[in-house]
């Protein structure tokens, strides 16, 4: 886990700014709330930056005893952060990061869409290039080091703070530095448990599996996540 510090947390002696591409949509505004209710400063992005600063606000202004540091800014702006999460719709993804590869050089970035298709109440997985939206991330950035993680957790539910959330959240990367970073930072949610699953060549079956999830959560009308028998205890 890491450490606090006295503006936010810190990380092998950093503070840690976190930046969210993509950071208006459900799952970027949520995961946005839970790591500034962690203690990390966020700064959500998005092409408009004035539509980004108006989400950050309304976030703040939901949940007031919560002190969220959530601010809004251009995709640039983002990309200074101290590490990444890429959260936009996955056929997306590659056009937001080539442009501020030169920005992410040496970061760790998080890879957490899913490639998938709507057909009647179901949701399928797609096949992108190079087998997953992550692999495809680290070939357009080839200087930065990136994982893939947060695939699974419920959009709608991370948005609301007063829902507790259990999980088991995978991470995978071909950099050590990427996989400790992000588990780091997962575990630093409450109630969520980062594992490391392995290099990025499992981003694929990881990516995929949110389709099936989805679907049982539609079908069932509940609000799944995952959660490993056998490791360990939350």
């Amino acid at each position: 886990m890491l450490p606090s510090g006295r503006y936010g947390v810190v990380w092998k002696g950093r503070f840690m700014r976190i930046g969210i591409l993509g950071g208006t949509g459900p799952a970027g505004r949520g995961l946005a709330v839970r790591l500034a209710a962690a203690g990390y400063d966020v700064v959500i992005g998005s092409r408009d930056a004035d539509r980004a600063a108006a989400i950050a606000d309304e976030l703040q202004e939901r949940w007031p005893d919560h002190h969220l540091t959530v601010t809004g800014a251009s995709n640039d702006e983002v990309a200074a952060a101290d590490l990444v999460v890429v959260a936009t719709p996955w056929d997306s993804a590659i056009a937001t990061v080539q442009p501020l590869a030169g920005a992410l050089r040496g970061k760790v970035v998080v890879s957490m869409a899913n490639a998938l298709a709507k057909q009647g109440r179901e949701f399928l997985a797609l096949v992108p290039p190079r087998g997953s939206v992550a692999a495809a991330i680290q070939a357009a950035l080839p200087d930065s080091l990136v994982s893939a993680s947060l695939h699974h957790l419920p959009a709608s539910e991370m948005e609301k703070l007063t829902t507790p959330l259990v999980a088991d959240v995978m991470v995978c990367s071909d950099h050590p530095t990427a996989t400790e970073a992000t588990v780091a930072l997962v575990d630093r949610i409450e109630g969520l448990r980062g594992v490391d699953a392995g290099s990025l060549a499992q981003a694929a079956p990881i990516e995929a599996f949110t389709a099936v999830l989805i679907t049982i959560n539609i079908r069932h009308k509940v609000h799944a996540a995952v959660q490993l028998a056998g490791y360990g205890t939350h």
